[in-house]
C-alpha cells in the first residue's frame, strides 16, 4: 500500500468538523491508499461517525477505537501501529485537505528520492476549500539532501507535522512516536523525527486547511497547558540525548528549548491567564537556569526575539516578582491607552 493516513479524532462530531474533515480525505485522488481513524474515548457521537464512514468506504478507511483518551500523540501512536502504507500522513480531525494533497506529495517524494515532504497551509475559518490565509512551512533553504546546517534549521524550526508525508520505513527503523496523554507533541516530536531522515522535499503550495473556530485547542490557555509546553521543552532535550543528537547540535537546542519551554510559555501565560501565579513564574525561570543558564547569549535567540520580548524575559529571569508586578502595569496601562 502507497500511503496510510491516520487521524486522530476526540469529541470532532459537533459542527461537521469530523465530516468535513473526513470526506476531503475518502475524496482523496491518490490511488493504493488507507485512512486509519482512531477514536481517542469520545464522549459524543464520533465514534459513530467513523464507523458509518468505515461501512461506506470498507477498501480505503478504518475505524479504530481506544477505550482510554490518550490524547493526539497516542491516537497517532495507535495508528502508526496499524499503518501499512510506505508513506505516512498525519490530519487533525477538525482540519482538511486538498483533495490533490496526498498525490502532490507522494509524486514530489516520487520524483526526487526523499523521505519526507512538505507543503504550505491555509488558515480559514470557514468550511470550504477556497483559500485563505496562506502560511509558509519550512523554508527552501531546508530542502534537499539533509547536511549538518539544514538539520541545524530544522531542529530550530521544524514546521507543522500535519502538513507532511514521512516514510514508514524511517519510522519503524527509528522507533520514532509521539509523547502520549498531553498537549503540544508535535513540539518534541517534530524535531526529532526530523533529524532521522536524509531527504527533505517540499511542494510550494498551500494543501492544507488549518481551521480556527472557538473549539480549537489552540484558543484556550489553561495552567495544563502551560505545563505541558515545560513537559515537553523538557522531553524534547530528554530525547535529542538519547538518540544522541544533542552535542552536535546544542545550541540548535538550547534555542529551540528557550523558545518552547521558556518564551512561548512566559507569554502565553502572561497573557492568557487571569491570575497569573508567582511561583509558576518562578518554576519557569528556574527550569530555564538549570538547563541551559546562558540561554540569553545565544546568536538564534538574540535574532529571535525583539528587544521588548528580551528585556521582559531578562527581568524575569532576574526576578519573577518584578516582572508580575512592571507586566501588570505596563500591559493595564496600554489597555486603558488601546494599545492592545
Amino acid at each position: 500500500m502507497k500511503l496510510s493516513i491516520i487521524v486522530p479524532v476526540y469529541n470532532m462530531a459537533a459542527g461537521n468538523k469530523l465530516r468535513f474533515c473526513l470526506d476531503s480525505l475518502v475524496n482523496q485522488t491518490i490511488a493504493d491508499y488507507e485512512i486509519i481513524a482512531v477514536d481517542d474515548a469520545s464522549t459524543d457521537e464520533s465514534l459513530d461517525i467513523l464507523k458509518e464512514y468505515e461501512a461506506r468506504y470498507p477498501w480505503k478507511f478504518r475505524a479504530i477505537q481506544s477505550y482510554e483518551n490518550r490524547r493526539q500523540g497516542g491516537a497517532r501512536n495507535m495508528g502508526l501501529e496499524a499503518a501499512k502504507g510506505t508513506w505516512v500522513g498525519f490530519v487533525d480531525s477538525d482540519d482538511w485537505t486538498a483533495y490533490d494533497m496526498y498525490e502532490k506529495l507522494v509524486r514530489k517524494a516520487e520524483e526526487t528520492g526523499a523521505d519526507v515532504v512538505g507543503c504550505d497551509y491555509n488558515m480559514t475559518s470557514v468550511q470550504s476549500m477556497q483559500i485563505g490565509k496562506v502560511v509558509p512551512n519550512n523554508t527552501m533553504d531546508q530542502t534537499g539532501i539533509l547536511n549538518r546546517d539544514k538539520y541545524a534549521l530544522l531542529v530550530m524550526n521544524p514546521g507543522s507535522m500535519v502538513i507532511k508525508i514521512y516514510a514508514r520505513e524511517v519510522i519503524e527503523v527509528n522507533h520514532l512516536r509521539f509523547p502520549e496523554k498531553t498537549f503540544y507533541e508535535d513540539n518534541c516530536a517534530s524535531p526529532i523525527w526530523m533529524l532521522h531522515f536524509t531527504h527533505f522535499e517540499k511542494v510550494e503550495e498551500p494543501l492544507y486547511y488549518y481551521y480556527q473556530h472557538e473549539e480549537s485547542t489552540v484558543h484556550e490557555i489553561s495552567m495544563e497547558k502551560c505545563e505541558a509546553r515545560l513537559l515537553m521543552g523538557k522531553r524534547m532535550i530528554e530525547e535529542s540525548r538519547k538518540r544522541g543528537f544533542y552535542r552536535q547540535y546544542r545550541q540548535e537546542f538550547e534555542f529551540a528549548f528557550s523558545k518552547l519551554y521558556y518564551m512561548n510559555t512566559l507569554f502565553t501565560y502572561m497573557i492568557g491567564m487571569k491570575h497569573p501565579r508567582l511561583d509558576f513564574l518562578k518554576l519557569i525561570a528556574k527550569g530555564m537556569q538549570e538547563e541551559f543558564p546562558d540561554f540569553q547569549n545565544n546568536p538564534y535567540y538574540q535574532k529571535a526575539f525583539d528587544e521588548e520580548q528580551k528585556k521582559l524575559a531578562a527581568m524575569h529571569m532576574k526576578s519573577p516578582l518584578w516582572f508580575l508586578i512592571y507586566y501588570k502595569l505596563l500591559y493595564g496601562y496600554r489597555k486603558i491607552r488601546g494599545k492592545v
